[in-house]
Order: structure tokens, then C-alpha cells, then sequence
């Protein structure tokens, strides 16, 4: 679900269209040949020895999301990352960062694009084990020309934002895991980039080291409200980082959406076998179980929650207050959440539209006695 403390824009940072990564003899004929681009991984191989890797993918990275690629092994999502900055070299398709054409840059504009505007964060932190914390974390100013005296300070805050302040000048193999993976990441921010790259940072770490990591990306994200390309085979790790998700398969984009699009409207059997266990009120918002009041006493009425707030924290008003809650958009009552639909939500039934819950909603009409029938004093027979 969304973390940023910026709301992301409309404009694109990234802008990729029709990217092929395919490794291979000839690997070239194959986006350009329908016969050769439509066979399933398998009959490619099998007929040309080429693999696939990435499949005719397109998406933007809007200024200030953080946008998540996920997918099992070999779905392609780590190839597609690299592709991004030319680490690997795209077989077709176009890339473009704040409109300049990736695939057209000489060395010079590559290597500006890898100093300056787009940062690695590895899954094996690549971190100098001779070098200390505050060097390590300085690596990258240093390729930049920056002198010792300067670039040290600026290494010490980011030392500093990233938690691991008092530890600059120890060694990679004194560190934990997870203060090694912090070292990774504020050496990336120490270059100040546009776009910061995560290819499965944190994959390799503990559970619980795992989600302090994930806290502290979101915390950062909150702060600076960088743009983010976020690697993952992690379901969970995707819908708590991500503002859209693209789930890869076979090299390609089988679903690309907001974490409740993906959970609340799966595009197709694997996306729904993907998401299947995954709590619902826990990423679905109030927008999904909301009705409009049906009176203005209603409107008026009953505790509050923001339009964006989770079907779990509005089943948390709503049992406190034992009444049904109004959805307040700056102030304003845009809907009501009952019981009845938040339960539906949890549930993933199917008939849940605002106006069918609506209809649900409204009292049946009020029924006149009938009047009374004639009788007579005679007894039947």
C-alpha cells in the first residue's frame, strides 16, 4: 500500500516500452518475428536455443511512487532492473529517463546515469570488506571526484539517517546482516539519485531483520519522497512497500496495479492463485465497502475514517462504536461503511458494488395494515 509522504505525480521518471531481453544466438529476430515472439518459453528454446527473459514489457515510474516488480525466480524481474540502466543490455524496446533515450546514451551519459541519477541497492550489499562503514558508505563520491574532507561529512549524515550512527568506523565483518544491507543503502543515497533501484535487498536477511529493513525504507521514502524501483519475490514485502506492483511471469506483465487493485481485482488464475491467501481487509480500503447515507442523520452520524483506511481499521470503528462509520474525505461525508459490507469485503463476495449494498442498505417499504374484510355472524360450515 502507499508509503509515500508526497503523492507521487503523473510525470514519468522511467517510461519503458516493448522491452525484450533475450539471451541467445540471434537473439535479435526474435522480438521482431510473431511466429518466434508468441511461442511459450519451452517451444523458444526448443527452436531457436534463445531464452526470453523479459517479454514485450512496458510501464512508467511516476516522480515520487515507489513501484514494485515482483515475481517468482526467473519471471524475469531482476534482468528487468538491470536492463534499466544498461547493466544489461536490452534486446529491443525503448527506455527512457525523464525523456532521454537510454538506449541511445554513449559512455558518458551511461556512466552519469549510474553515478547520478540511478542507484543500486544489491541483495549482496557489494560492500569493500578492507574499506570501513563511513568509507564504504563514501565509495560512490569518491568515483565522483568528490575531495576526502567533503565527501567523508556528507557520508557521516547519511551514516547517521540510516541508523547506523557510532558504527563508521567499523568493518563489514563486524557488522550484522541487516547493518551491512544499511551500509548498501545509504551508499546509494550518499549520491543523492533520482531514482534509487533495490534488486531483492533484502531477501537474504532474517525475518525480523527483514521487516526493520522494510520500516526503514518506508521511513526514508516518507522523508524524501525518492522514486523507488523495488525488486521482490516477496507478495507481502510488495503490497506493504509498493504504490503499483507489476507481477511478472515467463518475462512478462501479467497484472500491473495498486496493491488493491492486485489483491481486490486479480487479472487472471495465477494472479488470484498468487494472492489467495493474503488478507484482504488488510490491503482492501474503505472505497471498496462503501455505500452512500442514506440519510442525512447517517451522514452526520457515527465515528470517522479516511477513504484510504484499511476494511480492517473501519471494522475496528465500527465495532467500537457499534454503528455503521462515515468515510470523511477533507471533512466532507463521501460514504458509509456498515457491518454487513466490510464483512462481504473480508469474505471476497462477489456482489459488493456500492449500489447493490446500497439497495441492501435501504429499508424495505413500511406496509399498511390491510383493512378488514367483511365477516358475517355465520358460523362456517
Amino acid at each position: 500500500m502507499t508509503t509515500t509522504g508526497t503523492p507521487a505525480t503523473d510525470t514519468p521518471v522511467f517510461a519503458v516500452h516493448g522491452l525484450w531481453k533475450v539471451f541467445g544466438p540471434k537473439a535479435g529476430r526474435v522480438p521482431g518475428d510473431p511466429r518466434l515472439a508468441d511461442l511459450d518459453p519451452a517451444a523458444l528454446r526448443a527452436r531457436t536455443g534463445c531464452t526470453a527473459a523479459v517479454r514485450d514489457v512496458s510501464f512508467d515510474v511516476r516522480k515520487g511512487e515507489v513501484f514494485v516488480v515482483m515475481g517468482l525466480s526467473g519471471s524475469g524481474k531482476s534482468t528487468l532492473v538491470r536492463c534499466l540502466t544498461r547493466l544489461i543490455e536490452p534486446t529491443a524496446g525503448t527506455i527512457a529517463i525523464d525523456g532521454e533515450d537510454v538506449r541511445a546514451m554513449d559512455r558518458a551519459r551511461l556512466r552519469t546515469l549510474r553515478r547520478h541519477r540511478a542507484a543500486m541497492v544489491f541483495q549482496h550489499f557489494g560492500l569493500l570488506p578492507h574499506r570501513t562503514v563511513l568509507d564504504n558508505v563514501a565509495y560512490g563520491l569518491e568515483i565522483q571526484g568528490m575531495g576526502r574532507g567533503e565527501r567523508r561529512e556528507k557520508a557521516a549524515e547519511v551514516v547517521a539517517k540510516v541508523g547506523l550512527e557510532g558504527m563508521e568506523q567499523r568493518r563489514p565483518a563486524q557488522l550484522s546482516g541487516g547493518q551491512r544491507q544499511r551500509v548498501g543503502l545509504a551508499r546509494a543515497l550518499a549520491v543523492d539519485p533520482e531514482v534509487l533501484l533495490f534488486d531483492e535487498p533484502f531477501s537474504a536477511l532474517d525475518p525480523l531483520i527483514r521487516r526493520d529493513m522494510q520500516e526503514e525504507v518506508i521511513r526514508l521514502h516518507r522523508e524524501e519522497g525518492r522514486t523507488m524501483v523495488f525488486i521482490t519475490h516477496d507478495l507481502q514485502e510488495a503490497l506493504k512497500l509498493g504504490d503499483r506492483i507489476a507481477l511478472m511471469r515467463d518475462g512478462r506483465v501479467v497484472q500491473l496495479g495498486t496493491p488493491e487493485e492486485i489483491v481486490g481485482s486479480p487479472a487472471d488464475d495465477y494472479v488470484r492463485a498468487f494472492v489467495r491467501d493474503v488478507p484482504r481487509e488488510q490491503v482492501l480500503t474503505v472505497r471498496t465497502a462503501m455505500r452512500p447515507p442514506l440519510s442525512s442523520e447517517e451522514a452526520a452520524t457515527g465515528p470517522g475514517v479516511s477513504p484510504d483506511a484499511t476494511v480492517s481499521e473501519a471494522i475496528e470503528a465500527v465495532s467500537r462504536a457499534g454503528t455503521s462509520a462515515r468515510v470523511l474525505d477533507r471533512g466532507k461525508c463521501v460514504g458509509v461503511v456498515d457491518a454487513g459490507a466490510l464483512l462481504d469485503v473480508v469474505a471476497g463476495a462477489s456482489a459488493t458494488t456500492a449500489d447493490a449494498r446500497a439497495d441492501r442498505a435501504v429499508p424495505a417499504p413500511r406496509r399498511e395494515p390491510a383493512p378488514p374484510t367483511a365477516t358475517t355472524s355465520e358460523e362456517p360450515v
